[in-house]
């Protein structure tokens, strides 16, 4: 194509316009088409030179193709009427970048709502919508303890309420040896390998009295990250005597687990069988305070990570009192923390009234003694009836 030459813009194709030749190319030529154009000869014999016309070298337009008209859609047989009010506008049906209706926006947000929320979610949307305002600016209480009430009913005992009513079906009986009101020691037995026995206590104890338990823990637990702030908003607090009895004279009912960690770290071989009960640091508080004592034994804990070894050296070196080997944890990793489904009996059984004795029984080391070995006793004779009551670990 040497002889091409180039056609500027705005010439509307006509041969020759802009450089300066009336004679067209050969490749002009080629582009014009056929059909469309009238070619103007020059007559034979004539020496002249050929005079173009203008106006015959335009291309024209070929002529559209008549088609035939397309035949219009039959209306259906039995055609269903569209309704109004189920109507849905879909993405094609909008104008480009008109974006999603408000309306649509509504009608996903109230779904998501009632799924949430339940049928009655408005007044629940509402509820949670002031909950976080006062997160936000701080308008909650906590007492002098960090105990947060209102993270501990809407958060706390809602995560483990189910798991103690459908996972470990806890059946609690004698519920009503827990005082309504004043001051109470709940003295319990410790076991499970990991402490949910004193969680799934206070899920029950609030689900059938409404109160709260407030847990006394060891140090190790207000050391953790994270887990110490949350057993301070969860009510629980240190194990200590002052502690303990500055909240019985405040009316709290306070939970204790005298076993520690030789009741929960004990192995699968020793379960339901009592560890010693320390030195009856709980007892002194309850003489001092005058408030009853309520034994406190559970079934059921022993089951859920069975505890068959343990590695002292790691121990040791976390600064933990134990690294537990159950035989579905390590080996099954993750997994092997889901606890097993082992059904729970939880009993209160009667008070033991300490406001009869005399001013200073809490420094009566004999009288201490006595009074600890009878609440173990009792701990460890219901066990062993409750264990003969249950049909099976896992039912």
């Amino acid at each position: 194509m040497a002889d091409a030459e180039i056609i500027p813009l705005g010439t509307r194709g006509r041969p020759g316009r802009g450089s300066g030749n009336a004679k067209p190319s050969t490749a002009a030529r080629n582009l014009a088409g056929g059909t469309a154009k009238k070619r103007a000869s020059t007559p034979a014999g004539s020496t002249g030179p050929r005079q173009v016309d203008d106006t015959t070298q335009r291309r024209t337009p070929p002529a559209p193709e008549e088609t035939a008209p397309a035949p219009e859609p039959s209306p259906s047989p039995d055609p269903t009427p569209a309704s109004s009010e189920t109507s849905s506008t879909f993405a094609t049906d909008r104008a480009p970048g008109a974006g999603i209706p408000v309306g649509d926006w509504l009608a996903a947000f109230g779904s998501a709502a009632k799924e949430l929320f339940g049928e009655a979610w408005e007044p629940r949307l509402a509820e949670f919508l002031a909950f976080l305002r006062r997160r936000v600016t701080g308008d909650y209480a906590i007492d002098e303890y960090g105990f947060d009430q209102e993270i501990t009913e809407r958060f706390l005992l809602a995560a483990i309420r189910p798991i103690a009513q459908k996972w470990f079906r806890v059946e609690v009986r004698g519920i009503e040896n827990i005082p309504t009101e004043g001051g109470a020691l709940v003295v319990s037995n410790h076991s499970g390998t990991v402490p949910m026995d004193g969680l799934v206590t206070g899920v029950s104890i609030h689900d059938h009295t409404g109160r709260h338990l407030r847990p006394l823990g060891a140090d190790l637990v207000f050391r953790l990250p994270f887990i110490g702030d949350l057993a301070r908003k969860g009510g629980a607090t240190l194990a200590c005597n002052d502690d303990a009895e500055r909240m019985l004279r405040g009316g709290e009912l306070v939970g204790v687990w005298p076993e520690g960690f030789k009741g929960i770290g004990k192995p699968y071989s020793e379960r339901y069988k009592l560890q010693r009960f320390g030195r009856g640091g709980f007892v002194s508080a309850a003489l001092r305070t005058g408030v009853p004592i309520v034994p406190c034994s559970v079934v059921g804990a022993e089951e859920i990570y069975p505890l068959v070894g343990n590695i002292p050296s790691l121990a040791r070196l976390l600064g933990v009192p134990y690294i537990p080997i159950t035989p579905f944890f390590p080996w099954l990793g993750p997994l092997g923390m889901v606890p097993l489904p082992s059904k729970w009996l939880i009993e209160f059984g009667e008070p033991i009234r300490t406001d009869s004795y005399d001013e200073g029984a809490a420094d009566d080391p004999m009288l201490v003694f006595n009074v600890t070995d009878q609440v173990r006793e009792t701990i460890q004779q219901t066990l062993y009836t409750l264990l003969m009551q249950r049909r099976s670990v896992f039912s």
